[in-house]
């Protein structure tokens, strides 16, 4: 039997070999769906396009889109502060120890918390901001922006000093800050599955 896969052609075994290559061109196939290939292809990126805004249209998807995010009990508990003014972006550069490319970035999101709406909000919370956070990164590749999340919540001082920058209120916790933007780099898609961290019905 004679298959034609990707323009070569392929001679196989009328049985097994022809299961083989119809599980192979079926997984192939899985991965070209639209959606499998923003996550297969984001990468964090560091260096913008410093002169090129994100359009108004884009911003308004992206932030849709980390509200289409689960979370638990349907409470809702994200707040989102964009902040495009570039003195400001100074600002969170410069608060943040890992922030520099915000001095060239189009805007940020930054994700916070708010754990006192609820008593689903006050467990939950960081785990719902976090599905906010991982949209905001994956609608800005579909939309073809860059972005990198950069960690507020669980380091000693950098949450105050993001409020502090963004007027944020006391009650209110800073989960971490989107960077986005145009790209001014180019990073190839790389997988980063290892088998050997996956494991069936027990560990």
């Amino acid at each position: 039997m004679v298959l034609k896969k990707c323009s070569i052609i392929i001679i196989c075994s009328p049985f097994e070999d022809r299961q083989n290559f119809v599980q192979e061109v079926f997984a192939m196939s899985l991965r070209e769906d639209r959606a499998i290939q923003v996550i297969l292809g984001r990468r964090s990126i560091r260096k913008f396009q410093k002169d090129r805004k994100v359009e108004p249209e884009k911003l308004e998807i992206i932030l849709e889109c980390a509200q289409a995010a689960p979370t638990a009990g349907g409470t809702r508990p994200w707040h989102f502060v964009v902040v495009d003014e570039r003195s400001l972006l100074d600002a969170l550069a410069e608060a943040h120890p890992y922030g520099k490319m915000l001095h060239e970035a189009g805007l940020a999101v930054v994700v916070c918390g708010d754990p006192s709406i609820s008593d689903f909000a006050k467990r939950y919370w960081e785990e719902d901001c976090s599905a906010a956070m991982q949209n905001i990164l994956l609608a800005s590749q579909a939309l073809g922006l860059g972005s990198v999340w950069l960690g507020v919540n669980n380091s000693p001082g950098r949450p105050e000093a993001i409020r502090k920058v963004l007027g944020i209120p006391q009650h209110i916790n800073v989960l971490g800050i989107a960077a986005i933007g145009y790209p001014a780099e180019s990073k190839e898609p790389h997988s980063g599955y290892d088998n050997q961290r996956v494991h069936h019905n027990k560990w």
